[in-house]
C-alpha cells in the first residue's frame, strides 16, 4: 500500500483533535502548556513512540521529544518540529468554542498550530497501523514558547535538527495553500520610559508622564517602517492610578527584515532612539531574534519532493518566503533542509475567528505521510 492511499478520515481526525483544542495552552501559562504536552505525549505513546519530557526553563512549560522505533535509530533522519503554545488566554473557549460548520472547524490554536501537529501525528499513526516503515528515523519535537520568540527552547530545537536529513514544520499553510521555503528575520525589543511622578490633579505640571513619552515614541518607531523593514509595537504596560502621572511605561516592539543587512539597519535604528527627552529617559533592550532563513539547495530539493507528492494527491503546492517568523528560521538558517508551513489550511490565526478547512486535514495528512515515507 502507498502511504498516499492510507485511510485518513476527517471526522475521526476532528474527534482526535478536539481534546487538543479544548486543552487551552497560552504561552505564558506554563502549567496549561504542560498539560497540553501531556495530552500529546499520551497520543504519541499510544502509537508506539518513546516519549521524553524535557523540563521547562525560563518560566515556560515542558517540551516533549518522541522517537519512533526504527532499525537505524540514532542515524540522520526526519525531525517534525512544532509548538503547542498559543496566543489565546485560558477562557478563550467561551468566545471561540470548538465547533464544526460548513466545512470549517473553529477553536483557539486550531490553525496555529495544533491542527498541523495533529495531522503529522495522524500520518504516523496510519503509517504504523499499516505496517509500513519510514526509510529514515522520525522524531517529533513539540515546544512551549514559539509565540514568545522561542527564548527558552531554541538550543533544544537546533540540537534536535543538527545533522538531520530534513526538518518538517507543520505551521499553517500560506493563504494559497503553499509552503514556506525561507523566512525573513524577526527581532524583538523591550522598551522602557522613565519619567517623574506627580499628582495628576494638584501638580500635573510637576510630573513627566512616561505614558505620554512612550506614546510619542511608538509613533516615531512605527513611522520608521519601510518596504524592507517593518516596526510595530504590540504590548504596553503602565500606570496604576489615574490620578498619578505615571513614572514608568514598558512596551514591546517587533521588527521584520528581509535580509541580514536590513536587519542590521533595523536594529541600529532602534537602538539609536535611546536617550533623554523632556525629562523622560528612553531605554531600548534587544530581545530574542529569529535569523534570516534563505532558501538553499537542500530545502529546494525537499520542496520539489513535496510538490511531486502534492501533485499525486491532486493539488499544486506552491512556495514562497514569508515574513512571519517560526522555528523554521532556526533550522533553515543552520543549513538543514527545512520545509515550513505544510500544516492545515485556514484563516484567522491569532483572532477569535481562527478556523481551518476540514478537508485540509486529510489533504495534509496524505502530504505528511508521503514526505515521511519518501524522504531519503
Amino acid at each position: 500500500m502507498s502511504a498516499l492511499d492510507l485511510p485518513f478520515d476527517a471526522d475521526a481526525m476532528l474527534a482526535g483533535l478536539r481534546p487538543w483544542i479544548e486543552c487551552e495552552s497560552p504561552t505564558w501559562d506554563a502549567a496549561a502548556v504542560s498539560r497540553m504536552m501531556d495530552l500529546a505525549a499520551r497520543d504519541l505513546s499510544a502509537i508506539g513512540a518513546t516519549v521524553e519530557t524535557v523540563a521547562g526553563t525560563k518560566g515556560f512549560g515542558t517540551s516533549i521529544r518522541a522517537r519512533f522505533p526504527h532499525p537505524d535509530q540514532g542515524q540522520p533522519g526526519i525531525l517534525v518540529s512544532g509548538h503547542m503554545d498559543t496566543v489565546h488566554p485560558v477562557g478563550t473557549l467561551e468566545k471561540l468554542p470548538f465547533r464544526v460548520e460548513d466545512g470549517k472547524a473553529w477553536g483557539p490554536g486550531i490553525m496555529d498550530m495544533k491542527g498541523g501537529n495533529f495531522v503529522f501525528l495522524e500520518a504516523m499513526r496510519q503509517i504504523v497501523r499499516a505496517g509500513l516503515t519510514t526509510p529514515l528515523p522520525v522524531t517529533f519535537l513539540f515546544t512551549p514558547d514559539e509565540e514568545a520568540g522561542t527564548p527558552a527552547t531554541r538550543s533544544l530545537i537546533e540540537d534536535a535538527a543538527r545533522g538531520q536529513r530534513a526538518v518538517l514544520v507543520p505551521e499553517p499553510a500560506l493563504p494559497d495553500g503553499g509552503a514556506v521555503i525561507g523566512r525573513y528575520a524577526i527581532a524583538r525589543f523591550d522598551l522602557l520610559t522613565r519619567g517623574r511622578p506627580s499628582h495628576a490633579g494638584w501638580a500635573l505640571k510637576d510630573g513627566r508622564s512616561a505614558i505620554a513619552a512612550m506614546a510619542r515614541r511608538i509613533l516615531q518607531i512605527e513611522a520608521m517602517t519601510t518596504e524592507d523593514c517593518t516596526f510595530s509595537v504590540g504590548v504596553i504596560h503602565a500606570g496604576q492610578w489615574v490620578n498619578c502621572v505615571a513614572s514608568e511605561c514598558r512596551a514591546e516592539a517587533l521588527s521584520m527584515a528581509k535580509t541580514q543587512d536590513d536587519l542590521d539597519r533595523c536594529v541600529a535604528a532602534m537602538m539609536a532612539l535611546q536617550g533623554e527627552e523632556n525629562g523622560v529617559e528612553f531605554t531600548v533592550t534587544r530581545g530574542v531574534t529569529r535569523p534570516v532563513w534563505e532558501p538553499q539547495p537542500g530545502t529546494m530539493a525537499l520542496y520539489d519532493l513535496a510538490r511531486s507528492i502534492a501533485g499525486r494527491i491532486g493539488f499544486d503546492l506552491t512556495s514562497d518566503r514569508s515574513g512571519g517568523g517560526s522555528d523554521g528560521n532556526f533550522t533553515g538558517a543552520m543549513g538543514v533542509p527545512t520545509l515550513d508551513s505544510i500544516g492545515v489550511r485556514g484563516r484567522g490565526l491569532h483572532t477569535l475567528d481562527e478556523h481551518i478547512e476540514v478537508a485540509s486535514l486529510t489533504e495534509r495528512a496524505r502530504l505528511a505521510a508521503g514526505l515521511l515515507t519518501e524522504i531519503r
